[in-house]
């Protein structure tokens, strides 16, 4: 494993993570949480559980993603008032 990556993605993960929960605007909470299911998929992958990373890809950063930012347009993003 080659550590300085493996740092590098920890800590945009930990910056996505975070991020997605101080954001205000909910699709860019949608984006960033898709941002990092998919870092989390290349931990998983550098870790060897490529069966995981699968998984995380197909269902977290994509799937899920499209569900949270379809439902993100078929609301209303900003009040009437």
């Amino acid at each position: 494993m080659i550590w300085p990556i493996d740092l590098a993605i920890l800590t945009l993960v930990v910056v996505a993570a975070i991020g997605a929960l101080r954001v205000k605007d909910l699709l860019g909470a949608s984006i960033l949480f898709g941002s990092y299911s998919f870092m989390m998929c290349l931990l998983w992958s550098i870790m060897g559980a490529v069966d995981v990373a699968f998984t995380e890809a197909s269902v977290g950063a994509g799937v899920s993603t499209v569900l949270f930012v379809a439902a993100v347009f078929r609301t209303s993003r900003r009040t009437r008032d």
